[in-house]
């Protein structure tokens, strides 16, 4: 069986290479993505809604780079993200998405604007 880290892993690079298709059995159909309130403007409620928010992403430039995928408990990884400088001579930022996963498929995605931030909501020290 493929645990979670590998299936964010394997998600994550699917995205990178523009296959957003690829991830599709990854989502479950009822997915969540959003910033901490499921209910907020632009958070998804779907998986066709996610499949379209990152096909959007996408096509405005790169998504960042991967920077690590740590096991979390209650069957969730904590994603950790560079996103790209806006600026030149900035440094880039990390980002992540706290991942929850029932029976291999992803069910909740939250956004944090701070990596150290979605670590500690994971309940995992930080690195």
């Amino acid at each position: 069986m493929t645990s979670n880290v590998e299936i964010a892993r394997l998600g994550y690079e699917a995205v990178r290479r523009g296959d957003v298709d690829a991830i599709r059995d990854f989502l479950a159909p009822d997915v969540k993505w959003h910033g901490g309130d499921p209910a907020a403007e632009g958070a998804c409620r779907n998986r066709d809604q996610a499949l379209n928010f990152m096909r959007q992403a996408g096509r405005r430039g790169p998504i960042g780079e991967l920077v690590n995928v740590v096991e979390a408990p209650d069957d969730r990884v904590v994603v950790i993200m560079r996103r790209p400088s806006q600026n030149e001579g900035e440094e880039p930022e990390l980002v992540a998405n706290l991942t929850t996963f029932r029976d291999g498929k992803a069910v909740e995605m939250v956004h944090f604007p701070d990596a150290a931030d979605a670590l500690a909501a994971a309940g995992v020290a930080v690195p």
